[in-house]
């Protein structure tokens, strides 16, 4: 099997929206090359007590992105095929936006052929259990330690396509999903990707969930995690389609039944959803929504506004915001 590797140069400060960006037009499971000290929370993640020390940190960063390449040569994106070439310019043209209101350095891309490598699994070494408050995320090659025993835990195989819930967005997704879901929540997942929020959702008591996504890949990872935390099959169903444009979907998914609908989603695609979402959410449902990097924090909230939705609460963690808001007056 080979790979087409996008290779960008950019600075440390701009490696998540830039990731954020590139996964919205399908180029996921990005490598991240750079000198910055790791965490304490990383190195307890990594299982070291003392590492050695590693270069100065110089602000740049090296963002490697993977594209499958099919024998015709062609690439698969999204579920369409096209061309390195066209992938190349869309990269051009996504970074060029990006650049009206944010550094992202120098913004140098190759792109070079790679056979098949180890990276599909590499990646795990990096991903070990760690804790939102106090729930146990961790993967499914490692096991609960004794002293966990007891605890909610969330058992998680995000594959190389998905997120971990390490990400802010998600945890504080998280946070607003444990204080409004009920034992009679139905709820909506939009861009439901390994199904971690939901499948949390329905750890929390919620009755039934719906997770839509763009990548067919979503159905398989929300079956094996919603296996692997003994969730019922029945309360999670999953869809593939785009909720903003097809109507089909739309209806399939369902008109005024959800009373929460969560979309940890970019800012853009968000101003474009809510709209839409307006019309599957029950009166005094609850609307949460993340993926906002700080400076789209207007954006988002005048978007809700202009949907007739009232804002409830904005959240921040980092560089991120989450903008909870309900339909009508909260039961």
């Amino acid at each position: 099997m080979k790979w087409m590797k996008f290779k960008i140069k950019t600075i440390t400060d701009a490696e998540d929206i830039i990731i954020s960006t590139l996964y919205d037009i399908g180029l996921e499971g990005a490598q991240i090359e750079d000198k910055v000290p790791l965490t304490a929370l990383e190195k307890e993640q990594m299982f070291v007590d003392i590492l050695p020390d590693g270069p100065e940190d110089d602000g740049i960063a090296y963002l490697s992105f993977f594209v499958e390449e099919k024998e015709d040569g062609s690439l698969e994106v999204l579920g369409e095929r096209t061309t390195p070439e066209a992938v190349l310019e869309q990269v051009r043209g996504e970074l060029e936006d990006l650049r009206q209101f944010c550094d992202v350095g120098e913004g140098a891309i190759t792109v070079e052929e790679t056979e098949d490598i180890d990276w599909i699994n590499n990646w795990k070494q990096f991903f070990h259990q760690f804790y939102i408050d106090d729930i146990l995320v961790i993967p499914s090659w490692e096991d609960v330690k004794v002293e966990d025993e007891g605890k909610l835990v969330l058992h998680i195989d995000p594959g190389t396509a998905f997120g971990t819930g390490m990400h802010e967005t998600t945890q504080l997704c998280i946070r607003q999903l444990r204080k409004y879901v009920t034992k009679d929540t139905q709820l909506l997942d939009v861009g439901t990707g390994s199904g971690i929020l939901a499948i949390l959702a329905l750890m929390f008591g919620a009755k039934h969930a719906v997770g839509t996504d763009l990548d067919v890949c979503a159905v398989e990872a929300v079956a094996q995690n919603c296996e692997d935390n003994g969730i019922d099959p029945s309360r999670f169903d999953m869809m593939i389609g785009n909720i903003i444009t097809d109507q089909a979907v739309q209806e399939r998914v369902g008109y005024g039944c959800y009373d929460i609908v969560v979309a940890n989603i970019l800012a853009d695609v968000l101003v474009a959803l809510t709209p839409v979402i307006v019309e599957q959410l029950k009166e005094g449902g609850i609307y949460i929504t993340s993926g906002i990097i700080d400076d789209k924090e207007d954006v988002v909230v005048e978007a809700v506004k202009a949907a007739g939705l009232t804002v409830l609460e904005v959240k921040r963690q980092g560089e991120w915001v989450c903008v909870t808001a309900c339909k009508g007056n909260l039961s």
